[in-house]
């Protein structure tokens, strides 16, 4: 038949082809012709494909024989791909594969060459409009000396003053004749006179800590102490409670409004410091011959009692100290206290104790004895502290208010500790 292009081509027969029961081949019309084709272009011989039911020839396809291709080619180091069916194919190929060459510069650190760490990026602060920027707070420079490893670097050499024993025994004596003649008066001069000691004392001690660079609420301090002393006359114990909240309340108060040079921390811990020190603990005083607390005018007893056992302790530890005194008690503190002289000032105490105190209603032996025993431990450290504290501030002396003593401070520190153990030993053990 002829197609409507010109050409030629046989009309279906539709008979079916027969493939031959003896030739198990299967036979593709056309493939000779193929095969001849291609023998001219490729010159290779043409095969028939087996069929499928005939057992495996083990012939290896073609692209397994790259090896024997072309050297010059540039892929030819990348081997073929291989028929693996068991462990011994993949060991082999192993052995010929090198992977090396994939890979790129030695890498210092632990990973792997196809993973990397991405370095994170620098967070940008975001900019603040200036004035919606709050500033960063000005330090400010301590008034104080610079803390150093050793808390006493730094501070004034201490001064020793020449004392003359005999100046000094004068002094007390007379000391010890007018405080009798005020305790002889009554109450009222008593708390006259405990006011007056006390404020001088405190006096000197703000004195001392501004020689030493701090700067405390001197006048609002003494204040403190003085309103303390009628409180505690007047309310007992509550008093310092309430005293003690309203001067830290008012101590911020006055720092608010001082100079910004001022060492603000350093300032109202020093005002607080000698208050407690001298105020609280010499408020005692006051709260033994308190109204509320005394009956029959036995406070003025005891407080006398405490009075007289602290002077008998300063008395004999200094007097035999000079005698037989070859330890000190305390070098770094205190290196003129020695051994000796705290036996020596323990002896003397109970000596008085005993002999003394009794006489004065209503002290009894045995209460004047456990006083004494007490008062011989309370008053050496009372004494140290002062010590401590002067040594500190690098002074010899906080005062010079009484010849031969040096100030009101250096008279009372003992004291200032056997006040709370005498009102405690009567009014909570009843002593007596």
């Amino acid at each position: 038949m002829k197609s409507e292009d010109g050409s030629f081509f046989e009309e279906p027969t539709g008979e079916t082809p027969s493939v031959s029961s003896t030739d198990p081949r299967v036979t593709f019309t056309g493939v000779e012709r193929a095969a001849d084709a291609a023998d001219e272009e490729f010159e290779v011989e043409p095969s028939l494909l087996p069929h499928w039911t005939e057992a495996p020839t083990g012939q290896v396809p073609i692209v397994v024989a790259r090896d024997a291709a072309n050297q010059d080619d540039p892929w030819s180091a990348i081997p073929a791909p291989a028929w693996r069916e068991g462990e011994a194919d993949w060991v082999a190929h192993e052995d010929q594969f090198d992977a090396s060459f994939l890979a790129g510069d030695v890498r210092e650190d632990d990973t792997r060459p196809w993973e990397f760490t991405v370095a994170p990026e620098p967070e940008v602060e975001e900019e603040t409009p200036e004035d919606v920027r709050r500033p960063e707070p000005a330090h400010r420079s301590r008034t104080r000396r610079p803390a150093t490893h050793h808390p006493l670097a730094g501070r004034a050499v201490r001064q020793s003053s020449s004392r003359s024993v005999s100046l000094a025994t004068l002094t007390g004596v007379l000391l010890a004749a007018f405080v009798s003649i005020v305790f002889v008066a009554g109450p009222i001069p008593v708390t006259v006179l405990v006011m007056a000691a006390l404020g001088l004392a405190s006096a000197e001690a703000y004195a001392g800590f501004r020689r030493a660079g701090a700067h405390p609420a001197t006048v609002l301090g003494i204040v403190a102490v003085l309103t303390l002393d009628v409180a505690a006359y007047n309310k007992g114990l509550p008093a310092i409670g309430a005293i003690t909240v309203l001067l830290i309340a008012l101590g911020f108060v006055w720092y608010l409004s001082a100079k910004q040079s001022i060492d603000t921390l350093d300032g109202l811990g020093a005002t607080v410091f000698v208050y407690a020190w001298i105020g609280v603990l010499g408020s005692y005083a006051l709260m033994l011959i308190a109204p509320m607390y005394s009956t029959n005018r036995h406070g003025l007893a005891y407080l006398f009692g405490a009075v007289a056992l602290t002077v008998a302790n300063d008395s004999g530890a200094l007097f035999i100290g000079r005698w037989l005194g070859r330890r000190p008690l305390n070098k770094a503190l205190s290196p003129n206290k020695t051994i000796e002289g705290f036996i020596g000032g323990t002896v003397i105490t109970l000596v008085v104790a005993v002999v003394l105190l009794p006489q004065i209603s209503p002290w009894t032996t045995t209460a004047a004895l456990e006083t004494g025993v007490a008062l011989s431990v309370v008053v050496p450290l009372g004494d140290l502290f002062e010590s401590m504290v002067k040594r500190t501030l690098g002074v010899k002396d906080l005062g010079r208010l009484l010849p031969g003593h040096g100030g009101m401070l250096d008279r009372i520190d003992g004291l200032l500790f056997a006040l709370p153990t005498v009102f405690y030993l009567v009014h909570i053990l009843k002593l007596g």
